[in-house]
C-alpha cells in the first residue's frame, strides 16, 4: 500500500486547514458562537458554510457528478482530520454527521429521481437530514434482526409505519429522513428502507433526549410512527433490501467518524504541547518532564496506529469492498484514542484544562459517546472475534495482487 498522497490532495488538504485556522478556530473561544446545546450557532454557521462552498470546500465526499470534490475514501482520510481540527469544522463543509452518512449512501444506492429530491437539497445545504434505525429496548440496536418497528402494505403499493425510534441524531432539525422498518420476519430479507419529509403526517417527536456531552445540531430525538404513509417511489433499493442499505450506510459513516476523531485527537495533543511549552513547575518546564514526555508520546503513537488503521479501511472502500474487519478496527482504536487524548491533555493542563478556557472539557464530554454511537466497542470486537473464527490463520494476510505466479518473492524473474 502506497501511504504517499498526490500534490492536488496535499494541496487540498493544506487549503481545508489555512482555512479552519482562520476562519473556523477563532469562534471557538467566543462565548457567543455557541447556540443553547453547545454546538455553533445558526447564524454563524450559515456565514462560514458561504465561505467555504465560495472557497471550493465543500462536500469532498460526493462525487462531482453529486456537488461533490470526488476525493475518494483515501482522500477523505487525509482532509477530514484537517476539518475537525475544530469542534465546528466539520458542519462547515458539509462533511458532519449525519448528513455525511446519509449523503454517500443517497450516492451509491438511490435512483436518479431518489437523487434529485432527497439527495441534492442536502448537498446543497438548504436542509439537515437524519438516519432512524435504533429503537427503545426490546428493538433493534447494534442488533438489526430485533427491529420492531414495522411497516404494513397497503393495496395501492404504500405502505403504513407505526413503532418508535430513538436517539435519532440530527432530527429535529432534520427535513429529509431514512427510515428502517420491518416488512417480514425473513431474518435477511425482513428489512426495508424508506425515505420520508419531515412534514409528512403521521409521526411525531416525543422528545429530545438530553446527554452528557454537546450536540449535534437538531439533537438526539425519540420518536414515535403512528401511520405514516410512505409511497413506493420512496423505497431504497427495494423492498426487503434494507439490511443492505444499512451496510451501505454505516461502513463508510463508521470510517468517516474516526477520520474526524482523530482530528480531535490531534487537537488534543496540539493545546497539551503548547500549555507544556511554558508552564513550568518545581523549576521545570512541563515539557521537560519525562513523565508528560511519554504520556504526549504515547497518544501520538495511538493517533498514527488510528491513521493506518483508518487509511487501510479507505483502501478497501475505494477498491470496492465492504471492509467490516478493518472498520471495526478503526472504529474501536479511533474511539478510544480519542478519549484518552482528551484525558491526557486535561491531565498536563491540569485545572485550566478542566475549565472552559479551552476546548478540552467540550472535547472530553463528546469523546466519550465515540465508544457508543455506530456500534459499541464490544460489538465490533464481537465482530473481529467472528472473523477470526472464519478465517483463522487468514485473519492476518496481505491481499496479493495479481502477477506473474513464476516471479520470485521480490516480483522479478526467478
Amino acid at each position: 500500500m502506497d501511504f504517499t498522497i498526490s500534490p492536488e490532495l496535499e494541496a487540498l488538504r493544506a487549503r481545508i486547514a489555512d482555512f479552519v485556522a482562520r476562519e473556523i478556530l477563532p469562534h471557538e473561544s467566543d462565548p457567543a458562537a455557541y447556540d443553547a446545546h453547545e454546538n455553533i450557532r445558526a447564524d454563524l454557521l450559515a456565514e462560514l458554510r458561504a465561505k467555504a462552498r465560495a472557497a471550493g470546500l465543500w462536500c469532498l465526499q460526493l462525487k462531482p457528478e453529486n456537488g461533490g470534490l470526488g476525493v475518494g475514501r483515501m482522500g477523505m482520510a487525509v482532509c477530514y482530520g484537517e476539518m475537525n481540527r475544530s469542534i465546528f469544522g466539520p458542519v462547515v463543509f458539509n462533511s458532519a454527521a449525519p448528513d455525511d452518512g446519509n449523503m454517500m449512501m443517497l450516492e451509491a444506492v438511490g435512483t436518479q429521481d431518489q437523487k434529485a429530491r432527497w439527495l441534492v437539497p442536502i448537498q446543497q445545504g438548504a436542509v439537515r437530514s437524519a438516519f432512524a434505525m435504533t429503537e427503545p429496548h426490546p428493538g433493534g440496536g447494534s442488533d438489526p434482526s430485533m427491529m420492531l418497528t414495522r411497516a404494513e402494505k397497503q393495496p395501492d403499493g404504500s405502505y403504513k409505519i407505526y413503532g418508535r425510534k430513538w436517539f435519532i441524531t440530527g432530527a429535529e432539525e432534520a427535513a429529509h429522513f431514512t427510515l428502517i422498518a420491518r416488512t417480514s420476519d425473513d431474518p435477511r430479507t425482513g428489512l426495508t428502507a424508506f425515505l420520508f419529509h419531515k412534514d409528512a403526517p403521521g409521526w411525531r417527536i416525543v422528545r429530545r433526549i438530553a446527554i452528557m456531552g454537546p450536540e449535534e445540531h437538531g439533537g438526539h430525538c425519540e420518536l414515535e410512527f403512528d401511520g405514516l404513509t410512505i409511497p413506493p417511489q420512496d423505497v431504497l433499493m427495494g423492498e426487503g433490501k434494507g439490511l443492505k442499505v444499512t451496510q451501505v450506510r454505516l461502513g463508510p459513516a463508521r470510517l468517516t467518524h474516526c477520520m474526524r476523531w482523530l482530528g480531535l485527537a490531534i487537537r488534543c495533543v496540539e493545546i497539551a504541547r503548547a500549555y507544556a511549552e511554558v508552564r513550568h513547575g518545581f523549576g521545570v518546564r512541563l515539557a521537560d518532564r519525562e513523565s508528560v514526555q511519554l504520556m504526549l508520546g504515547r497518544i501520538a503513537m495511538d493517533i498514527e496506529v488510528g491513521r493506518l488503521l483508518v487509511m487501510k479501511a479507505a483502501f478497501e472502500l475505494d477498491r470496492g469492498g465492504l471492509a467490516r474487519k478493518e472498520v471495526s478496527m478503526a472504529k474501536v482504536q479511533a474511539a478510544n484514542t480519542l478519549h484518552r487524548a482528551a484525558d491526557t491533555a486535561i491531565q498536563i493542563n491540569g485545572a485550566r484544562g478542566y475549565s472552559k478556557d479551552t476546548v478540552l472539557e467540550w472535547i472530553y464530554r463528546y469523546a466519550r459517546q465515540a465508544r457508543l454511537v455506530d456500534g459499541a466497542d464490544e460489538v465490533h470486537e464481537m465482530v473481529l472475534n467472528r472473523f477470526l473464527d472464519k478465517e483463522g490463520p487468514a485473519f492476518w494476510r496481505w491481499p496479493v495482487a495479481a502477477g506473474d505466479a513464476k516471479g520470485d518473492a521480490t516480483g522479478g524473474a526467478a
